[in-house]
């Protein structure tokens, strides 16, 4: 078993931690790092040259690409580079795990697939079941309240919106994401969960 003392992941709120925890807990995954809040992402990109000072074996980040991943992958390059670790001009689909002359590793996850952007939240969305019948009602709701100009989100937001309005429409209204995980509301069985949870295991239990 590794030292968990020396092995992070770098999230940037409660509802990502809690994320991982449960499907870490729903696949078994080692529990070999800590899942560090960091209470924002510019705070996340601040912990980054701190943590690899302070002898760890490896650091994982996953963060949202909110409106624009490349611009997110061009700030994480700018963070690395400068401290030995040279990053492939673009984010790897399965996300990215490379290491220093030094082997410290470090990944990176760009919610919600490293390709597209979008943030958590539409990672989510990804494990509602292909055959749910309740996401249509929510999209058409969404779409007349936009059509109306009643909606108070910014078109950036609408993922929360959308997913957190699923959710309040389940059994137990309002589950937070991550228990609704624990909970099988959600399926685990997406291939981009299942790419996730690989990438978790080959950066921080090979």
């Amino acid at each position: 078993m590794k030292d968990k003392t020396n092995q992070f992941l770098l999230v940037e709120g409660k509802d990502d931690e809690h994320v991982i925890y449960a499907l870490c807990e729903k696949f078994k995954v080692s529990e070999t790092f800590q899942v560090i809040d960091s209470k924002g992402i510019e705070n996340l990109f601040s912990q980054i040259p701190v943590r690899l000072k302070s002898g760890i074996n490896s650091l994982g980040i996953i963060i949202d690409a909110d409106s624009d991943i490349k611009s997110r992958y061009i700030r994480l390059k700018k963070i690395f580079e400068p401290i030995g670790f040279n990053l492939p001009e673009d984010m790897p689909e399965k996300g990215l795990i490379i290491s220093n002359q030094e082997e410290i590793k470090i990944g990176i996850w760009i919610m919600p697939n490293n390709q597209i952007s979008g943030m958590l939240e539409d990672f989510i969305s990804f494990l509602v079941s292909d055959d749910d019948k309740l996401m249509p009602v929510v999209d058409e709701t969404l779409n007349k309240i936009e059509n109306g100009t009643l909606n108070k989100y910014k078109q950036i937001h609408k993922s929360k919106a959308r997913i957190n309005t699923w959710l309040a429409w389940q059994e137990d209204p309002g589950t937070p994401m991550g228990l609704s995980i624990t909970k099988k509301y959600l399926t685990t069985e997406k291939e981009t969960c299942i790419i996730l949870i690989n990438w978790l295991n080959n950066l921080f239990n090979v």
